[in-house]
């Protein structure tokens, strides 16, 4: 789902990246002030390249010519809790924003407030945690992932909708766009439903704690988590680096709604802010689309595998550090307290 520029005009482009903006600027300051323990620092690294991964692999949409692939918000927000959820998707999606022009720059705050703000801030607190949190077992987290995983995609693909609709893209009607995108991401969030719960079924057997810390805010305590980092680290370099290979070539469900309503994937985009967006998102993004901007390069590694394994470790560093700062700041002002 993630946005390209053509699909907004430059005063909804703006507004958006402002709102999503402001969004991280609250979640940095909520964790700062009390949500932040400190072994979750390396968990929002590890699950940020997780859901990296995750996001590469397009599966299927039977009988359709379309594909999809997870978002992984209610999954982050059931581990980290919904700002750090959101500060770990943010981390995932700038990263394949600006080194792998993977959705618009212009588009960046649209796509940080459908994949991101909604599972984070709307539906995880209104549906997935009330569900869960006075009993938590297997068949309440299933329950919970899959309609959680629908009510998510459905909003994100309403907002795209309303979102177009709102810059005057003439090429996509209201009603045609509406009717070809909610029934796709209707069959897309079922499977991220599915996806979720059993990455959260399997927390829950190895360590619990996580999601209670989580749900109700009760201290990790003494809990390692290390064998758990370990055993997504290793999921995260597998599915990038190998499982890749198989992703589903159909166009996504934003690109068949789209071509199912213009005629094609790829709108036109003019104009100097456009221009300008595009020029940097060009000078940044060493790996467009998931491989080697070079074309001798191109024969001596396997693109999408390096970019998986690239990019995860992006995405760590970039979410690991963003809750390390968060940390030293939180413990800087409770030492200025005493």
């Amino acid at each position: 789902m993630h946005m390209a520029d053509a699909l907004l005009s430059p005063g909804v482009g703006v507004t958006m990246c402002a709102v999503s903006t402001a969004a991280i600027a609250i979640s940095a300051a909520k964790l700062k002030k009390d949500e932040l323990e400190e072994k979750k620092i390396p968990l929002m690294g590890v699950m940020g390249s997780f859901v990296f991964a995750a996001q590469m692999i397009n599966f299927t949409i039977p009988a359709t010519g379309s594909s999809g692939h997870i978002g992984g918000g209610i999954l982050l927000a059931a581990l980290l809790g919904p700002f750090g959820g959101f500060l770990t998707i943010a981390a995932v999606l700038l990263i394949q924003c600006l080194f792998f022009a993977d959705g618009g720059l212009l588009a960046l705050g649209c796509n940080l407030f459908n994949m991101g703000a909604i599972p984070c801030f709307l539906v995880y607190p209104l549906v997935f945690r009330p569900f869960l949190e006075k009993n938590l077992t297997a068949k309440r987290i299933t329950i919970a992932a899959v309609l959680s995983g629908i009510l998510a995609l459905q909003l994100g693909a309403f907002s795209v909708v309303v979102q177009t609709l709102a810059s005057g893209i003439a090429e996509l009607p209201f009603s045609a766009f509406l009717a070809l995108m909610q029934p796709i991401h209707l069959a897309i969030g079922i499977v991220e439903g599915l996806v979720t719960a059993a990455v959260l079924n399997y927390v829950k057997q190895m360590r619990p704690e996580l999601l209670r810390n989580a749900l109700r805010r009760e201290k990790l305590g003494a809990v390692s988590l290390k064998k758990l980092l370990l055993v997504f680290v290793a999921l995260a370099v597998f599915i990038a680096g190998a499982f890749s290979f198989y992703a589903s070539s159909y166009p996504d469900g934003l690109e068949w709604s789209i071509l199912g309503v213009a005629g094609t994937t790829e709108l036109d985009a003019n104009g100097g802010l456009f221009s300008l967006a595009a020029r940097i998102q060009e000078a940044i993004a060493f790996m467009p689309d998931y491989d080697f901007k070079n074309v001798e390069a191109k024969g001596l590694l396997p693109g999408t595998s390096s970019a998986g394994i690239i990019g995860g470790l992006m995405t760590f560093l970039l979410a690991a550090t963003t809750g390390l700062v968060i940390s030293l700041l939180k413990r800087k002002r409770e030492a200025e307290r005493n």
